[in-house]
C-alpha cells in the first residue's frame, strides 16, 4: 500500500489560496482517478479538485471553510500496488499531518474569537486569518494602508504592520473601541420592516463578494456615462445570412456578441487610454487587450470571464471564445485563471430587453460598455435624392468610465469609435 498526498493545485498566476466549501468524499470512501474529491472557492470562481490517483480516502486534513494555500496537502489517499511511489510521501506524511492538524485546531480557536464580517472593506481569507492569529482588531485592520488592487490589504501589508506594530504600541492602544463599534453598528440598526409572511434568506458566498465589489467600485471611481445610438441594420442582415452556414461549419452559434467584442477591441487599440488601470496615484497602461465578458449565472449571480488578447482574434476565434466562456460559466466549469487579467469589460444588458444601462466599473479597470437591445425603429435615412423615413435596426451603447482618469473627450470618443466600427461593418466580408 502507498500513500498519496492530494495537494491544492495551482489555479492561476494570481490565485494563492482557496476556501474549502464542500467535501464530496468522506474518509473510507473509494476514489477513482480524476474523480472530484472536494469543492473549493476563490474570490471569483468555484471549482472542484479531482484526485490524481485511484484509492481510498484515509485522511482529511482541512475542514469546510478552512483556507488552504496552493501546494498544501489537503488529504491523504491510500493506493494499492506500486503505482504511486510511497517513499517521498512516507517520509513526510506523519509530521506534516500532525503539524497541519495542530494548525487547524489553533486556527479554530482563533477564528472563534474574532469576526471581521462587520467591515465594509474586503479582506481576503488569508489576511483575516493572519489578523485573527495576531490578535489584530477590526479597527486596526481597517487602519492599515493597503498596496494591493483597489487599495486592498495583502499579505505583505499586514505582515509589515505586524513587524512595526511593536514600535507603536501607543498608537494601537489609542484606537477607541466604542466609537468604532458605534459606526459599524449604525448600518445594521437601519429599520427593516419584516412581516409575518416574509422570508429572510442569507446571501450566498458569491453574492456577498459581488455586493462588496459593487459598493467598493462606486466608492472608488467617479462614474460618468456616455450614450450613443448605433444603426446595426447591416450587421443584423449579415448575421441572418451567415449564421446557419457558420453553425454547420464551426459547430458554434454566431451571436451578435463576438461582432460587438471585435469592434470594442479595435477601438481600444485606437484609444489605449481606455485600456488602463488605476493603482493609487499611478496609472498602469496595459499592454494586452483582455476583454471581460459579464455573464449571468443560472442562480442569478454574475461572473466576468476574460477573453485574453482579444485584439488578436478573428471573428471565428472571437465567437469560439465567447461561446466557450459563456457555456463554461453557466455550467460552473470556469477555472480561476479564466476570470483574471481583464483590462476592459463588456456587458450585454440587451439580453434581458434593456435598451441601455449604467453599468458599474469592474475595478481596477476604468471603463465598461453595456450593449442594449437591438430594436426596429423608424429612422431618418439620408440619400442623394433627399431624406426619408425607414425602418432600421438600432441599439444603444452605454459607456461608464472613471472620471478620475478619463475625461469626457476620451470617454465619448471611444464609444463613438465603437459605434463607427459597427455602422461601417462590411456586409461582404466572409466568416
Amino acid at each position: 500500500m502507498a500513500k498519496f498526498e492530494l495537494k491544492l493545485p495551482k489555479m492561476g498566476e494570481s490565485v494563492a489560496e482557496a476556501t474549502i466549501t464542500n467535501w464530496l468524499k468522506n474518509v473510507g470512501e473509494t476514489i477513482e482517478m480524476d474523480e472530484a474529491v472536494l469543492e473549493i472557492a476563490t474570490d471569483k470562481v468555484d471549482s472542484e479538485v479531482p484526485s490524481e490517483v485511484s484509492g481510498t480516502l484515509t485522511e482529511i486534513l482541512f475542514n469546510v471553510d478552512d483556507v488552504v494555500q496552493v501546494g498544501q496537502t489537503i488529504a491523504i489517499i491510500e493506493t494499492e500496488g506500486g503505482a504511486v511511489a510511497a517513499t517521498p510521501v512516507a517520509e513526510v506524511v506523519s509530521a506534516p499531518v500532525a503539524a497541519v492538524e495542530k494548525a487547524v485546531e489553533e486556527a479554530k480557536e482563533t477564528v472563534s474569537s474574532a469576526d471581521f464580517s462587520g467591515s465594509d472593506k474586503f479582506f481576503s481569507p488569508l489576511v483575516k486569518n493572519i489578523a485573527k492569529e495576531e490578535g489584530i482588531s477590526l479597527a486596526e485592520l481597517e487602519s492599515i494602508t493597503g498596496s494591493g488592487k483597489d487599495g486592498r490589504v495583502n499579505k505583505e501589508d499586514i505582515l509589515n504592520y505586524i513587524k512595526n506594530r511593536g514600535s507603536q504600541p501607543a498608537a494601537v492602544a489609542a484606537v477607541p473601541s466604542t466609537p468604532i463599534a458605534t459606526v459599524k453598528e449604525a448600518p445594521k440598526a437601519a429599520p427593516v420592516s419584516v412581516n409575518g409572511g416574509d422570508e429572510i434568506v442569507e446571501m450566498d458566498r458569491m453574492r456577498k463578494l459581488i455586493s462588496g465589489y459593487m459598493v467598493a467600485s462606486v466608492q472608488t471611481s467617479a462614474h460618468v456615462q456616455s450614450f450613443i445610438e448605433v444603426d446595426v441594420t447591416n450587421i443584423v442582415k449579415w448575421r441572418d445570412k451567415h449564421k446557419a452556414a457558420f453553425e454547420k461549419r464551426e459547430g458554434e452559434k454566431l451571436t451578435f456578441t463576438p461582432i460587438m467584442m471585435e469592434a470594442v477591441a479595435k477601438a481600444l487599440k485606437d484609444f489605449p487610454g481606455m485600456n488602463i488601470s488605476v493603482d493609487g496615484d499611478f496609472i498602469i497602461k496595459r499592454k494586452n487587450i483582455n476583454l471581460g465578458m459579464a455573464a449571468a449565472l443560472p442562480n442569478g449571480n454574475l461572473i466576468v470571464p476574460v477573453i485574453k488578447n482579444a485584439d488578436q482574434l478573428n471573428l471565428v476565434g472571437m465567437a469560439k471564445a465567447v461561446n466557450d466562456l459563456g457555456s463554461r460559466a453557466k455550467a460552473g466549469k470556469l477555472k480561476p485563471d479564466d476570470t483574471q487579467g481583464g483590462t476592459y469589460t463588456v456587458t450585454n444588458v440587451g439580453t434581458f430587453g434593456s435598451v441601455f444601462g449604467t453599468p458599474i466599473i469592474n475595478q481596477p479597470q476604468v471603463g465598461i460598455l453595456a450593449l442594449g437591445a437591438i430594436r426596429k425603429v423608424p429612422a431618418v435615412i439620408e440619400t442623394p435624392e433627399g431624406d426619408f423615413i425607414g425602418i432600421r435596426q438600432k441599439m444603444f451603447l452605454s459607456h461608464s468610465y472613471d472620471h478620475r482618469v478619463v475625461d469626457g473627450a476620451l470617454g465619448g470618443s471611444f464609444v463613438k469609435r465603437v459605434a463607427d466600427y459597427l455602422e461601417a461593418f462590411d456586409v461582404n466580408r466572409d466568416v
